[in-house]
């Protein structure tokens, strides 16, 4: 009987576990009908965006059972709020205007949605009287006459942005009384301060949708944060955050710069439309190359979790009638993104995208963000505004510049003046990379996210997930030193001095022990990046320097050591990819630091990371090489060793590559 207990209860065991592996796996978004013809990479076509918005509504309505229920979804443990009770009317603001971003372009098409038996644009109608009913618990408080700006500002913003584009459905059919009452709630915070970043807009669509309605607005305030939003403009495409540049220059400043434009500001103010416009042409002469070869995103900067709307300003390259703009590749790389989230099985859990990057990563979270805030990537869905027969969705995908411009055994830069910022492009492994703005104090990071691994890694790359660091020393693609509390403390303080000759020149000072100063130089390589850098600093230290880092994915990471020329090479394979890390000057030990928990895409991964104690150091240079291959691929000497390097009594160093290409590191600022 015992044993028949113990049959049957493995047996359910069993089927459970197929149960919960089949509910995973019909949990990915699978292209149904694929179109090779007109998307020979993707297969995905206007249609697949429809379905893809889709799906993710149909998981947020999952919790909607009737119109009272708010768009409140399960907290993911972390830091992510709400920690309290008094935070809970704005999180279901936030499901409540985030989830429109999807569901309005849907509705403008198919007024008569029905998700979950619940008609979609009654529910969001509903959902609106409640906003102004003082009696519902998902009551808006007014902005009180000195009050700031707050999160209700942007959410309200953001239901603006969806008012504008789709009046019809979401707007014309409220009685009178509730417009009116709308209006003066939402003006109670459009009209009023604002944060300096992207934030502006929030008010600027607030102020303009009203004006639009025929309501009175503050129209001086309207033009002044117009006017600083354009002011925040560096050129190149790329607007400053206040002061990050990162995808919110993108999925924000741009985004809103051309929604607004063609929805508002063309018939009101097109002295501001023509300025917004030019600015969001500017964005197609590099943003394209922060895509992999395969239309995948780069980890980088603040709310990760936003993940798709980086793709948000792709689809109105179409509405430019620019014989430059190659439609077929934005949309090749905008489906390449969708893809490659949608199609995660760690993306979903309990029918709601995570808060991380493929699945739940608490490092990567930050304090401001609810369940409901990853919704933000619905922005990426607005480009379903544009009509069928628009370029965005006619063109055939191509690869772009990876098969018209770059060539194997290659590496392309791509310096941008104004923001600083160098795209690189690998066309071997078909990745990009990225270095940016950092330099915040972790002291003065209240929020906690400008000082971290959204920022401070040396560069960021499309193949290589950033890592967070570990309390041991763990470390990917930065340094970490020992600091007076003898804790493992990363830079994060950078100044860009120069880009020159394909180097890029940074300094970094260490924030707790200002006379621990390096100068920095990236060269990138076909397959990696040379780092030659100067200690300059007054006293011994110990440090660590990080490779990227790999998950472990479907087998364990295979670590090869060797000796080429003289120099220890330590290479990991996860199955994937190969890194290889050499030490060329100044390193006293190279190892293979496992991880737990500090990955991304794995629990386990492993980094290789070079060590010195520079007391037992006759030389202020650390000369670095951080190679990689895809998994498979024969390593050959002259890859590990690809150059000779030498420091020259003027502080200079040489670099002589055996292809005959010599380029002088010269950390001097004339």
């Amino acid at each position: 009987m015992n044993n028949l207990k113990m049959w049957f209860l493995a047996t359910m065991f069993s089927l459970s576990l197929y149960s919960q592996q089949k509910q995973n796996t019909n949990n990915v978004f699978k292209i149904v009908n694929p179109d090779y013809k007109l998307s020979p990479y993707t297969g995905m076509t206007k249609q697949h965006w429809k379905d893809a918005g889709l799906y993710l509504l149909e998981g947020a309505f999952s919790y909607i059972h009737n119109l009272d229920d708010p768009m409140k979804f399960p907290k993911q443990p972390g830091k992510s709020y709400p920690q309290d009770e008094g935070r809970v009317p704005t999180e279901k603001l936030e499901g409540l205007s985030r989830t429109l971003f999807i569901a309005s372009p849907l509705l403008k098409e198919n007024p008569n949605l029905v998700i979950n038996n619940i008609k979609v644009a009654d529910y969001y109608r509903h959902q609106f009287s409640k906003l102004v009913d003082s009696n519902s618990p998902s009551y808006i408080t007014p902005r009180p006459k000195n009050g700031g700006p707050s999160q209700n500002l942007v959410e309200y913003g953001a239901i603006a942005m969806s008012l504008l584009t789709n009046p019809e459905v979401l707007w014309k059919p409220l009685p009178q009384d509730q417009k009116d009452a709308l209006a003066k709630s939402m003006l109670s915070y459009g009209d009023g301060p604002t944060v300096s970043s992207n934030w502006k807009f929030f008010n600027i669509f607030v102020l303009s949708f009203f004006k639009e309605q025929g309501y009175a607005v503050n129209e001086k305030l309207l033009e002044e944060y117009l006017q600083k939003c354009l002011n925040d403009y560096r050129g190149d495409g790329w607007y400053n955050d206040s002061p990050a540049y990162d995808y919110y220059s993108m999925w924000g400043f741009q985004l809103y710069g051309a929604l607004w434009s063609e929805y508002f500001g063309n018939k009101y103010y097109p002295e501001y439309a023509t300025k917004f416009k030019s600015n969001f042409r500017d964005l197609n002469s590099n943003y394209p190359l922060m895509f992999s070869q395969n239309g995948e995103m780069i980890m980088f900067g603040r709310s990760i979790s936003y993940r798709i709307a980086s793709i948000a300003a792709f689809p109105f390259m179409g509405l430019e009638n620019d014989p430059t703009v190659n439609n077929g590749w934005l949309r090749r790389i905008s489906s390449g993104v969708l893809k490659q989230f949608l199609e995660n099985p760690e993306f979903m859990k309990e029918n709601v995208p995570t808060l991380g990057f493929y699945g739940a990563f608490e490092p990567a979270v930050q304090v401001y963000s609810c369940r409901g805030s990853v919704y933000w990537m619905g922005k990426a869905f607005m480009g379903l505004l544009l009509p069928d027969n628009n370029p965005f969705w006619t063109a055939k995908e191509n690869d772009g510049d990876w098969e018209t411009k770059f060539k194997k055994e290659n590496v392309y830069s791509n310096f941008l003046n104004g923001s600083k910022i160098l795209i690189t492009n690998y066309p071997n492994i078909g990745a990009s990379e990225i270095r940016a703005w950092c330099h915040e104090k972790k002291k003065d990071d209240w929020q906690g996210f400008r000082s971290t691994e959204n920022y401070n890694r040396l560069s960021y790359n499309s193949a290589f997930l950033w890592q967070a660091d570990g309390e041991n020393g763990e470390v990917a693609m930065n340094y970490v030193i020992k600091n007076k509390n003898n804790q493992w403390e990363p830079f994060r303080l950078y100044a860009f001095k120069k880009f020159e000759n394909g180097i890029y020149y940074r300094d970094v000072v260490l924030e707790t022990d200002e006379k621990i100063q390096f100068n920095l130089a990236d060269i990138p390589l076909v397959n990696g990046i040379l780092r030659v850098d100067k200690n300059n600093s007054d006293k011994p230290i110990s440090m660590r320097l990080g490779h990227y880092a790999l998950p472990k994915l479907n087998k364990e990471i295979i670590t090869t050591k060797k000796i080429v020329e003289g120099h220890e090479v330590t290479i990991i394979d996860n199955g994937k990819y190969q890194l290889a890390m050499v030490a060329l000057s100044g390193w006293d030990k190279s190892e293979v630091v496992n991880a737990n928990g500090l990955h991304p895409e794995s629990t386990e991964s492993a980094v290789v990371n070079v060590s010195s104690d520079s007391k037992s150091q006759k030389t202020s240079i650390y000369a670095t090489l951080m190679l990689w291959k895809k998994s498979g691929e024969k390593w050959k000497n002259k890859e590990l060793m690809p150059l000779k390097i030498q420091e020259q009594k003027n502080g200079t160093v040489s670099v002589e590559f055996n292809n005959g290409i010599k380029k002088l590191v010269d950390f001097k600022n004339e």
